[in-house]
């Protein structure tokens, strides 16, 4: 069991462009014609895992650039490891979105308009994080900049231009958008920033030692 895990740690991510792929293709053959709203809801999930690709394929190098930068570490594969990494994708981008839209499939796309939100949130982070550390490029800022953002934000104005969600709905969509991207922030910074100031190799520790 753990060689199982400890492979699907170094190698889960090498298949999001092929998942990505095959996902947009089945969903433009047999979604956007038959409900365009529903359409956008299932394009959330092929846009997210090529932004994953960008973050850690092509050119990939997200958990060190999150490591040293906003996590303040001296470590490159530290306080977020590759095990770490999996665990807040894999609950969150392969089981949560593809389930919203099965959800808005049968039950209709009030189920998987938060995906919009959180996209966007997300996406926007990344934007926020070129503008804190330098202007410098970070990985996932091209797919949220050409990709990411606007379709979020697209999908975002198509539903309410089009009034297929009601006010309660879209505020109870705002709200889960971000619960879904503060989980990920406070899990960084109220639990793994803590344990790396703990076991000595955040850049504050090094700070103390020269003072």
């Amino acid at each position: 069991m753990n060689k199982t895990f400890n492979w699907l740690y170094e190698h889960w991510m090498k298949g999001t462009p092929f998942l990505a792929l095959y996902t947009f293709i089945l969903i433009w053959l047999y979604v956007r014609g038959n409900d365009y709203a529903l359409y956008l809801i299932w394009l959330q999930c092929p846009a997210y895992w090529l932004h994953e690709f960008e973050e850690y394929v092509c050119p990939g190098g997200f958990l060190s650039f999150f490591n040293q930068g906003p996590l303040g570490s001296t470590r490159p594969d530290k306080p977020l490891t590759k095990a770490g990494s999996f665990w807040i994708n894999i609950p969150l981008m392969y089981v949560l979105l593809p389930l919203s839209g099965i959800l808005s499939h049968y039950f209709g796309t009030d189920w998987g308009f938060w995906t919009a939100y959180y996209s966007t949130l997300n996406a926007s982070a990344h934007v926020v994080m070129f503008f804190i550390f330098g202007r410098k490029y970070n990985p996932g800022l091209v797919a949220s900049i050409l990709v990411n953002i606007p379709l979020g934000i697209y999908t975002i104005w198509y539903f309410l231009t089009h009034n297929l969600v009601t006010t309660e709905v879209n505020i109870l969509s705002i709200i889960v958008g971000i619960i879904a991207q503060a989980s990920m922030m406070v899990y960084g910074f109220a639990y793994l920033v803590p344990t790396s100031k703990k076991e000595g190799y955040h850049k504050s520790c090094n700070l103390h030692r020269e003072g």
